[in-house]
């Protein structure tokens, strides 16, 4: 069991200390730059489980509770950040109360939230150890000179080894408060970036551009998620706000489609499912400045399977394309097989056949749905060992009027199969035949988009003895 220490902290006073707002959930990570101290808190675990605690019992180090309703999450806090150079790159964390026991975890690089709540992503550094000196972090402990070190349960080190990083690659960070939290009110810490890229030059080691993009970057949101906030609180402006419009291009083409919202009040705009679009907010300040950003957001439902098309039916080689209804990102997997980007598979057996159909962003995974491909195998074996005895077209019962034909290499007709045949079981007026090749023709008639075209494939295949 995880022990906690719980030690006085003394607020340290900053100069050009950065108040950050919070973002429990990954998909409004806040943008930050290295150029100051950050200093912000922690309050709950957000609209959404970015680890569904149904499904993600570990990420990296961190783990779920054993009480059933208990969740990686605490109280958290998420901030993305872009790498503005090469080189290395830490971070400290410090407590700013006696009460909360910090965490973190960082992914990357170029990861999106979806990957990380499916599991799919494991973080690059973590550490779920006890903070005994109000820090952890990447680097080195400042209060005891203690070098980071690859994460080892129990070890007693709250810092991870140096992250070496590459100019605009992006990466994920969230900072979690694995106390209860007692008394319920927020928690305070301080973030401050370290390392060779920082001690070179603070204000480039990381994109400072990236907090232009407050309103986060681009979400990919699934349809039954809670609605998503967007806050023009987070811009450069800070409160000091005047006036605010909000409006979107639901088709991202370029056309504002509709204003929906306007007002100094209208800090906040919530986005419901299914409204995929880019939004638009547009910040009036007290210094007659006008900031302007956008976000894409896209909505995602589970896959669902249109159809399956045979790519060659009936050839030498059965291959198939899955076609899904959506436009989500999604990966296949047939017959229990591993998963792939592409949706064309080659050398589909004949037969029954079974696709699952996952989205990668985390928006459901289908049940194997089963497919029928006509084919025939290319050899068979009637030797009566149960397989393989006998041949004939997999998947002819899908077929409209379908017979065939077995012929000799002479052309000579040995057998006549239609759908309710068992197969050819190598033989010719009760004789077995030899170890060759025969031919085959079937012709058949398949009703392709209400029309029922009649069809004659004539091809080969070997008996083997």
């Amino acid at each position: 069991m995880r022990i906690l220490f719980y030690s006085m902290c003394f607020w340290l006073l900053f100069t050009g200390i950065t108040t950050a707002q919070n973002s429990p959930d990954c998909r409004s990570a806040i943008p930050v730059c290295a150029d100051a101290p950050i200093l912000s808190e922690t309050d709950g675990g957000g609209d959404i489980d970015d680890f569904d605690p149904d499904v993600i019992r570990q990420s990296g180090c961190l783990e779920k509770g054993s009480v059933a309703s208990a969740n990686i999450e605490n109280n958290t806090s998420w901030y993305v950040f872009r790498a503005g150079t090469d080189g290395q790159i830490g971070f400290d964390i410090e407590a700013l109360s006696s009460t909360a026991e910090w965490d973190f975890a960082l992914y990357g690089p170029d990861v999106d939230c979806g990957a990380i709540s499916s599991g799919n992503a494991q973080p690059i550094r973590c550490n779920y150890e006890v903070n005994n000196t109000d820090f952890t972090g990447i680097g080195v402990n400042p209060t005891n000179g203690q070098q980071g070190a690859p994460f080892l349960t129990g070890s007693q080190n709250t810092y991870d080894e140096w992250l070496d990083v590459t100019a605009g690659e992006i990466y994920y960070l969230l900072i979690n408060n694995f106390n209860t939290n007692f008394d319920g009110d927020p928690e305070p810490f301080s973030l401050t970036f370290t390392g060779t890229s920082v001690d070179d030059d603070q204000n480039s080691a990381l994109d400072c551009t990236l907090r232009d993009e407050f309103l986060g970057l681009d979400i990919y949101a699934c349809e039954d998620d809670p609605d998503i906030v967007l806050s023009a609180l987070n811009s450069p402006a800070g409160p000091d706000i005047i006036n605010v419009t909000w409006s979107v291009d639901y088709e991202d083409d370029g056309t504002i489609d509709a204003v929906l919202a306007t007002g100094p009040g209208a800090t906040q705009l919530t986005v419901t499912s299914p409204n995929s679009g880019r939004y638009y907010v547009e910040i009036e300040t007290s210094l007659a400045t006008v900031i302007t950003d956008d976000i894409l957001i896209t909505y995602y439902g589970m896959p669902v399977l249109d159809e399956v098309i045979i790519l060659s039916d009936l050839s030498d080689s059965n291959n198939i394309e899955i076609v899904v209804d959506g436009d989500g990102s999604y990966e296949y997997a047939i017959n229990g097989g591993e998963f792939q980007d592409s949706p064309i598979f080659l050398d589909v057996p004949p037969g029954e056949n079974t696709v699952i159909i996952n989205d990668k962003n985390g928006c459901g995974t289908t049940d194997p749905i089963p497919f029928l491909v006509v084919g025939y195998p290319k050899f068979f074996t009637p030797n009566a060992d149960g397989f393989n005895d006998f041949w004939n077209v997999k998947g002819i019962e899908t077929l409209v009027d379908p017979v065939v034909f077995i012929f000799d290499r002479y052309g000579k007709l040995l057998k006549q199969l239609d759908e309710n045949t068992l197969g050819w079981d190598g033989t010719y007026i009760g004789n077995p035949m030899p170890s060759s090749d025969y031919w085959f023709k079937m012709e058949y008639s398949r009703d392709e988009q209400g029309i029922i075209v009649a069809k004659t494939l004539r091809t080969h295949f070997s008996l083997v003895r």
